[in-house]
């Protein structure tokens, strides 16, 4: 959206991507195989937080049950 915050992801030592975003989360340097492991726990910590700010109920999200069936 336009005027939004960016939060970007970036690896340690990238220091144009400061330029870009308002907030940067630097992770590790791994090896490229590791990278969407190491990048899904940040970003789903992050997830979880804002929708928790947000007031949405973060155990039992909306439209779960159309996805997923428990027995």
């Amino acid at each position: 959206a336009r005027g939004g915050i960016v939060i970007a992801l970036a690896t340690e030592g990238d220091i144009l991507i400061a330029e870009k975003a308002d907030h940067v989360l630097y992770l590790p340097k791994v090896p490229t195989i590791l990278s969407p492991i190491i990048n899904v726990v940040p970003l789903q910590l992050l997830a979880y937080h804002i929708a928790s700010l947000r007031g949405a109920d973060v155990d039992q999200p909306r439209n779960l049950a159309k996805s997923v069936t428990v027995e």
